[in-house]
């Protein structure tokens, strides 16, 4: 039984004991199926039914006529990071040493970034990179009405919607429209590879997750090293070692990727020494892959202890050490095969901190803070956008912010995956964010005829023992849907017509002859050459 320590916590306005311990103690669904290995990386195993590939879609064009290979690295820092402390406002000490008397930085050990701002000494390498020209910092990110509950937050970041609930996010939407028929014929590698944070949302899509998701960097190091998750070898000889057995070889295949990864990272190695802490572990492991063409486009790794609400200091301090050292030895590690230029690095996390200390030593959650981008790639270093009066504060005494973190998504994908941004409004719930000076250079594909509302749409509708699919079709064509089991088999062919423009309704039931079992199967459609696959419950 896991217990998170409060006795010295005290929270600031809107805010309870009680219900920030029972935040913490929330295992929810997604979290559990994940840990399970049973979500995420084409978990229903039909990859490699006898079906013909899809031809390309506009996203699948957009991204293989990228005018580059690049990468992002996603560092989740988990908890809610310290900006105050962590980028230091020293146009305005002054005040910041008054709201921090016990927790602040003193001035004389400050590294300047430049003459308004820097950070802890014990951040040099940090101080590193930014002189190398490979860092910069975007101030004050966050968005209106900051939420203050870890969970609902970090999905507001990975969904990008802060207005109501979105059971997506920003990266799963976009990896739901680049392989829509992503159960039945998965792309050769991950989209994505997650290490830590289970159940977030990022790659979430309507149906799948599209990231190879490990709970921490000792499991992704077991794949990497060895092409399995878990060890069937080393099993007892007996009924539970037969069960064992069982379940470990179920997970294993579940990850479907296990191969690819592990070939990647036994193609290349380290050329810096990392040493010790938990970004390091990750960032050694995901260098290795990029380095071996595993062929990822995204990941993200998660540092996790930023919760700071008492003893700020030396915990603080631990995790930034971490940042800083890790982040250096990364792109070093990178340069030694010239392929720093092509990863972009970038924190994000749920809720900065409040500008004031509390009476433990710490800081409560709060709103805006910095977001820090590394890499080769951003051509020079630089602050982005105005930083808040640490003065002047919202109704929950929090710093206003003055960076929409859509905003740094918008410009992520524009300027550093070169997508039209037409296709960006899609990924962004169609609205049109900001694009910011991170200093990339993109020429747009041209490819803004691509429509997400004229695009075919289909969705499993359950009512009482009644399932169906509903399909909207953007034009008269004939469409083939097939029913296929869990393991890939063919159960039978549920239309095979033209339909007409419009919305259609296709009882699965009454199409099959032989009466179905309950549970879980796949629905594949074709049309026009393109294949689309979503799974379905059998009431």
């Amino acid at each position: 039984m896991c217990t998170h320590d409060h006795k010295n916590h005290k929270l600031g306005t809107n805010q309870n004991k009680e219900a920030h311990e029972k935040e913490h103690a929330t295992w929810n669904r997604r979290s559990f199926i994940q840990a399970l290995g049973l979500a995420g990386a084409g978990s229903i195993m039909v990859g490699h039914a006898a079906v013909s590939a899809s031809q390309p879609s506009p996203l699948s064009v957009a991204l293989a006529n990228a005018e580059n290979d690049n990468i992002l690295v996603i560092i989740r820092l988990k908890g809610g990071n310290d900006g105050l402390n962590t980028i230091v406002p020293i146009y305005d000490y002054d005040n910041y040493a008054n709201l921090r008397p016990t927790i602040r930085h003193n001035e004389s050990s400050l590294l300047n970034l430049n003459a308004d701002f820097g950070v802890p000494s014990y951040m040099s390498d940090i101080e590193s990179l930014w002189g190398d020209g490979k860092m910069k910092v975007v101030h004050g990110v966050g968005y209106n009405n900051q939420n203050l509950s870890h969970f609902t937050s970090s999905d507001i970041w990975a969904s990008a919607q802060p207005n109501g609930f979105e059971p997506t996010g920003w990266w799963g939407r976009y990896f739901e429209d680049l392989y829509p028929d992503y159960l039945i014929s998965p792309p050769d590698v991950p989209p994505a590879v997650q290490i830590g944070s289970i159940g977030n949302l990022i790659f979430e899509g309507t149906d799948n997750n599209y990231a190879f998701s490990v709970a921490n960097p000792e499991q992704l190091a077991n794949v990497a090293e060895n092409g399995t998750l878990h060890d069937v070898l080393d099993i007892p000889d007996c009924v539970y070692g037969d069960k064992l057995l069982f379940m470990r070889s179920t997970a294993n295949t579940t990850f479907l990727y296990s191969q690819v990864i592990n070939e990647a990272y036994l193609a290349a190695d380290n050329s810096v020494d990392y040493g010790n802490g938990r970004l390091a572990d990750q960032l050694s492991i995901v260098a290795r892959m990029i380095k071996g063409g595993l062929g990822t486009k995204v990941y993200m790794v998660t540092l996790d202890g930023f919760d700071n609400h008492a003893n700020q200091a030396n915990d603080h301090q631990v995790l930034l050490q971490d940042i800083s050292r890790s982040m250096k030895n990364f792109y070093d590690d990178l340069a030694a095969t010239e392929m720093d230029n092509e990863v972009l690095s970038m924190t994000i996390s749920e809720f900065g901190r409040r500008p004031y200390e509390n009476g433990s030593n710490g800081t409560d959650h709060g709103a805006a803070s910095p977001v820090l981008l590394f890499g080769s790639g951003l051509q020079g270093n630089g602050f982005v956008g105005e930083h808040p009066d640490i003065t002047e504060w919202d109704n929950n005494d929090n710093l206003i912010p003055s960076t929409d973190f859509r905003d740094v998504y918008a410009t992520v994908l524009t300027d550093w995956f070169c997508l039209d941004p037409s296709i960006v409004d899609g990924i962004l719930l169609n609205q049109q964010y900001e694009n910011l000076d991170l200093g990339f250079n993109c020429n747009a594909l041209g490819i803004s005829e691509f429509d997400y509302e004229s695009r075919l749409r289909h969705v499993p509708i359950y009512n009482g023992s009644q399932t169906s699919i509903e399909i909207t079709m953007p034009v008269t064509a004939n469409v083939d849907i097939r029913l296929y089991d869990i393991l890939g088999k063919e159960i039978g062919v549920l239309a095979n017509e033209i339909l007409f423009a419009g919305k259609h309704s296709i009882d699965v039931k009454s199409k099959i002859n032989n009466r179905l079992s309950y549970g879980q199967y796949i629905y594949r459609i074709s049309t026009g050459g393109q294949f689309y696959s979503k799974s379905i419950i059998i009431r």
